[in-house]
């Protein structure tokens, strides 16, 4: 893969709940850009990311109220996991037929019904008087944010002119930075001075701006017709993977009887099997796992999905731990925690050249094992931790997350040919969505496991097994970086290859 191509693919990832941007595709052969003055042609992704910006505020902001979401619906802390797991569920599942619809009824119309979709699951969301009906609106916003991510990449990959490219991705993966800076500290001042439902109301005057922009700015993307959707493949993926986050989540906490986790157990066993064959007998699956057969790819998306288990219990046991465990008030709560992507941010203008003097291999051993130390830095923290120790440790633990998902995400793509990164990119999102559901699912039965029976108020001492747990299955991700070749990742911007260079396995 070239490096102006690499350029192209490699999208963005950070944040308390690590929203990702996939790879850009490469622009449809019989789609123009339109001609377009500058100031035009940066108001297009101007306008599609407002709507990844409102996305990435609602998940980190939501993050910050669950303790106040559990005193609302008088529900056990534990079990606000669902708020959490539900909306990504609904983004794993969508997520691989996100290009297809785009393709076959046209970008820009698709994404202004994601958004309308997004809008009404927010809406719903603030009206919700119980978590259930809360958990159905966040599987509505999470069927409108499964759309809205990467069809918005196609709309702004297909109408950005060549020569302002690069400056068109850079404001569209803008929001993947500012959002979860503003989410953790917007939530706490929304919590001190209203009522927890406009944590979700604040998303339509944003979003309707948004879709005003989108449908005066945004042009009409023609392109070829996709074929023949892989339903039976799609069903079947869904099929397994709603199972797997519905078994993860239900699993030792009582939500459901055993009777019931067992057949969808089985359910999940099966609709995995199958599909695995359903995808060795199709030419175009709606998943291509024999990506997989790419040393590269195979590593990052593996080793990602450890290090995502591990740090996808932060962002339902962090808040509960200062907020429940600490006795915090959310707007100090939130003011604490966004130390973590101004330790995020630290790292992006250092990543070039890290990454070419120590490595992929090197830096992701490293990043993985210092993610997961980090991680369970928390279960240190009592009453008696200053203030300032936290903020240092948050900041610390936001820099090596940055560190490992910005050469993991790039990594994962530098032996993928350019007419394979779309598919890459859905393959990508998919694990990615799954092993941060199933994180979630993990940090709240660890809770729920060292609590006790009896479920009581949670204290600070709780939440030390828990946090060491997860930050042990980030660091197990260390061994399948370390199986890498030393000039891994070297023609995008690696260590430059020995003379005596191993080449990558297969």
């Amino acid at each position: 893969m070239s490096r102006r191509h690499f350029i192209n693919a490699v999208g963005a990832e950070t944040g308390a709940v690590e929203p990702t941007i996939a790879p850009a595709v490469e622009r449809p052969r019989d789609v123009a850009p339109p001609h377009t003055a500058s100031w035009t042609a940066n108001l297009i992704p101007l306008a599609v990311a407002s709507a990844l910006f409102m996305e990435f505020i609602d998940s980190t902001a939501l993050s910050t109220a669950l303790p106040t979401l559990a005193r609302a619906f008088h529900s056990d802390p534990v079990h606000l996991k669902l708020a959490l797991t539900s909306y990504l569920l609904a983004l794993a599942v969508c997520a691989p037929a996100s290009g297809w619809v785009a393709d076959r009824y046209g970008a820009r119309r698709v994404f202004l019904c994601a958004m309308g979709v997004f809008l009404i699951g927010s809406t719903l969301c603030g009206f919700s008087r119980s978590l259930n009906e809360l958990v159905g609106a966040r599987i509505l916003q999470g069927l409108g944010g499964a759309m809205m991510t990467p069809v918005g990449r196609l709309i702004v990959v297909g109408s950005a002119p060549r020569d302002r490219f690069v400056s068109a991705m850079s404001w569209f993966t803008m929001p993947a930075m500012i959002g979860p800076l503003l989410g953790p500290p917007l939530a706490g001042l929304v919590l001190g001075v209203a009522d927890w439902p406009w944590i979700f109301f604040i998303n339509i005057p944003v979003g309707i701006l948004g879709m005003i922009a989108v449908g005066k700015y945004v042009p009409k993307l023609e392109s070829r017709h996709p074929g023949r959707f892989d339903t039976s493949g799609f069903f079947m993926a869904a099929v397994a993977i709603t199972g797997l986050v519905f078994v993860s989540e239900t699993g030792g906490v009582g939500l459901v009887s055993w009777p019931v986790e067992l057949v969808v157990f089985l359910m999940f066993v099966i609709a995995g099997v199958v599909f695995v064959r359903h995808v060795k007998r199709t030419e175009r699956p709606v998943l291509e796992l024999d990506l997989l057969r790419i040393f590269t790819f195979r590593a990052s998306t593996l080793g990602g999905t450890l290090v995502r288990i591990g740090m996808g219990a932060t962002p339902l046991l962090l808040p509960l731990l200062l907020q429940i465990g600490l006795g915090w008030s959310p707007v100090k709560a939130g003011l604490v925690t966004i130390s973590q992507s101004f330790g995020a941010l630290m790292f992006k203008p250092v990543a070039p050249t890290v990454l070419r003097r120590l490595g992929y291999r090197n830096v992701l051993v490293f990043s993985a094992i210092g993610t997961g130390i980090t991680i369970a830095l928390p279960a240190t923290f009592n009453a008696t931790t200053p203030l300032i120790v936290m903020v240092i440790l948050l900041g610390l633990s936001g820099f090596v997350r940055s560190m490992h998902f910005t050469s993991s995400n790039a990594l994962a793509y530098a032996d993928v040919s350019k007419k394979r990164v779309s598919q890459a990119s859905t393959l990508s999102t998919v694990t990615q969505q799954v092993s941060m559901s199933l994180g979630v699912s993990f940090g709240g039965l660890l809770l729920h496991l060292a609590r006790g029976h009896g479920a009581g108020v949670l204290t600070p001492a709780n939440f030390v097994v828990p946090f060491l747990v997860v930050g042990l299955t980030s660091i197990l991700a260390a061994p399948f970086y370390m199986r890498l070749p030393a000039d891994a990742g070297a023609e995008i911007g690696g260590r430059p290859k020995p003379a005596s260079s191993v080449p990558a396995r297969a």
